[in-house]
């Protein structure tokens, strides 16, 4: 692992070695864009289609179509300067980082930070800090971007630094192999988890929101009880898929929306003599009580298995301890 301080300005990842692989007998009779594709996954189908067009894909030396038939045995040579794919300006924005290599980048992203620039956020965002960190990024689809995380929910994320470890992430997020764990404080006194399987697509008149919707896509989350107050729990949820906003969606099914949550989490209900002190961190929470805990998938290059945790954010902190002393001064008062 290198330094995670180190800046990577001098990084020179957009030009890469020269690639040479023998076309297999068992692919003959195939189109040349098809065989590049199978060989190397790592890049879109667009991107090879291009390159063999241009001539940086030679076959035997010789510049084809992509449409020509390989014989078998053929040797292919790619050799390209990868062209910028984001062209969003770099900003010297902290980025607090979890664990660094040449392939990878985790971070961890603080609540209220937009994740790619859009219409009205087109600086202070992810993608901002990244390119600046690292500009190499930009030869990357989306700065190397393979998920992403609502705005105000704070937590781990993983970025790739290659090509190579941008198909390799997304992969194993399109096979369900990567482990994402998130802690979300709900509204009401859950006795047991369970799963949440449950389709999520637009909502039907608010394109802002999703909802629950039969034939929309497949949507499945796991949860079960991290700790539990008279009134409030604290789950730990795991994504099996990852919609836009399916915790939040979930929670709000089930009819225990996320304390804070703008979109899903309707008017604010405080408890039944609630403590101030409770009443106040209720009314002071800024953002949806959602935080992504813990991140773990398999190293692109290495195999070996890579494992994140993102510290709980000092809001979620003060929530959970005023929810456990209001819990506390309650079942003094004895009214439990």
């Amino acid at each position: 692992m290198t330094d995670p301080h180190a800046s990577d300005a001098d990084r020179a990842d957009d030009e890469l070695e020269p690639r040479t692989v023998v076309v297999p007998p068992a692919l003959a009779g195939r189109r040349f864009d098809q065989v590049l594709a199978e060989l190397l996954p790592e890049f879109s189908r667009s991107r090879l289609s291009e390159w063999i067009k241009s001539g940086d894909a030679l076959l035997d030396g010789r510049q084809v179509r992509p449409r020509d038939p390989v014989a078998g045995g053929e040797t292919i040579v790619l050799d390209v300067v990868l062209e910028d794919q984001t062209h969003d300006e770099p900003e010297d924005i902290p980025l607090e980082v979890l664990y660094e290599d040449a392939d990878v980048l985790v971070i961890d992203k603080p609540a209220g930070m937009v994740v790619h620039p859009g219409a009205g956020n087109r600086t202070g965002t992810l993608v901002n800090g990244l390119l600046f960190r690292d500009p190499s990024l930009s030869t990357l689809p989306r700065a190397g971007i393979v998920h992403r995380l609502d705005k105000d929910t704070s937590g781990v994320m993983v970025i790739a630094r290659t090509v190579q470890a941008h198909a390799a992430l997304v992969e194993q997020l399109s096979a369900r192999a990567v482990h994402r764990q998130y802690l979300a404080i709900v509204v009401g006194a859950l006795v047991s988890g369970g799963t949440a399987d449950a389709p999520i697509d637009r909502h039907p008149r608010d394109r802002l929101r999703m909802a629950v919707r039969e034939g929309g896509r497949e949507a499945v989350t796991h949860y079960r009880l991290r700790e539990r107050f008279r009134a409030h729990t604290a789950l730990e949820c795991r994504l099996e898929t990852g919609r836009t906003h399916q915790i939040r969606v979930h929670m709000q099914h089930l009819r225990n929306p996320i304390i804070g949550d703008p979109l899903y989490g309707g008017a604010l209900k405080l408890p039944k003599a609630a403590t101030p002190e409770l009443a106040a961190a209720l009314r002071g929470l800024r953002r949806q009580a959602l935080h992504a805990e813990t991140l773990e998938f398999v190293h692109p290059s290495t195999g070996e298995p890579v494992r994140a945790t993102a510290p709980i954010p000092e809001d979620m902190r003060t929530l959970l301890r005023v929810l456990r002393e209001d819990t506390r001064a309650f079942a003094d008062d004895g009214r439990r």
